[in-house]
């Protein structure tokens, strides 16, 4: 079959009232968005921003009702763009995709062509949606910290969060790339599975968000991959080498934190904030060239569990409670 039917299925988040409901149904093609590039979906992945979408105070769904799925990958079925054709391979993740335009949850899709990216040689879909919006946030802030000069001969990388999708993602491209890799995290079971797949130490939840008198401690990093902030946050900033840098993508351990100037003024210190939903098109096509080489993670696939549309409740609950430990990827289409 190659073209779009009438009907299809898809995970669908519904608000009704004070909650959310969910579940597989049929959807109707015609109520897909406009777009220059149809989709048969084979594979979608779960992010912490697909479990909020489908909560009632997740603050995240903004059309309703909503497929969720801010990440997919598949094969074209049909093209009204002279570069994207059909059959070919492709994948898509950020702008308004699961949020403020149906997601990867469904067999099929429909997106504006500027925002498709051509599945590098080298990944299968599979291999693209295990990176997925988690790992694509991991290589970019790793590629923003060495566009501001860290090379390994500068001194250890810390990841803060290392269990989740980033962070994992995050330590295995720096190992990679012969970086030595500290984590953190508050898993102590977690702990025999990051020194299996390299880390030079561990630091506990409580290392790195205690409080401290000091403003600037024993310099230890040369930059953080920070998937957590709050309180994280000013311990990282506090304990940079000079001229280090913390790659800041998450807030899983709050919004806000408090620090000082002196990071900033005394040890040339940066925080660069790491946003991958509305990269530039350009940019975002060119970074998957580099998960498919140069970037590509340490043991790419390990650690990932598959799920059905039908499997999504579970996971999606569990990434809200945080019980992920690597990554959960969705077999959407056969």
């Amino acid at each position: 079959m190659t073209g779009l039917p009438v009907e299809f299925r898809a995970f669908v988040a519904e608000r009704a009232d004070d909650r959310v409901e969910r579940g597989v149904r049929s959807f109707a093609a015609v109520d897909l968005p406009p777009g220059e590039v149809t989709v048969r979906v084979s594979w979608s992945s779960v992010n912490y921003k697909d479990g909020l979408s489908t909560i009632p105070n997740g603050r995240v769904a903004r059309i309703n009702p909503l497929i969720p799925g801010i990440d997919l990958a598949g094969e074209v079925i049909a093209s009204d763009d002279p570069e994207i054709e059909v059959g070919s391979q492709i994948l898509a993740h950020g702008y308004e995709l699961g949020v403020a335009r149906h997601g990867g949850y469904a067999e099929y899709n429909r997106l504006p062509a500027g925002w498709v990216v051509p599945l590098p040689g080298g990944l299968t879909a599979r291999d693209a949606m295990t990176i997925g919006t988690a790992g694509f946030t991991a290589a970019l802030s790793i590629a923003r910290l060495e566009g501001r000069g860290l090379s390994t001969s500068l001194g250890p990388v810390l990841v803060t969060g290392a269990t989740g999708g980033v962070g994992r993602t995050a330590i295995a491209i720096l190992l990679e790339r012969g970086y030595e890799t500290w984590a953190s995290t508050g898993k102590a079971a977690a702990h025999e599975d990051l020194v299996a797949l390299g880390v030079s130490g561990i630091l506990s939840r409580e290392e790195v968000t205690v409080e401290s008198p000091r403003p600037l401690e024993t310099e230890r990093w040369a930059a953080a991959v920070d998937c957590v902030g709050g309180a994280t946050l000013p311990y990282l900033l506090r304990t940079l080498r000079y001229g280090g840098a913390v790659a800041a993508s998450g807030n899983t351990g709050g919004a806000e934190f408090a620090t000082t100037v002196f990071p900033f003024i005394l040890r040339g210190a940066a925080l660069i904030g790491i946003d991958s939903a509305a990269l530039p098109i350009a940019e975002r096509r060119s970074l998957w060239e580099r998960l498919a080489t140069d970037l590509r993670p340490r043991a790419l696939g390990d650690r990932a569990t598959e799920v059905t549309l039908e499997g999504l409740p579970d996971a999606l609950d569990g990434i809200l409670a945080g019980r992920a430990h690597g990554r959960w990827i969705v077999r959407v289409g056969g």
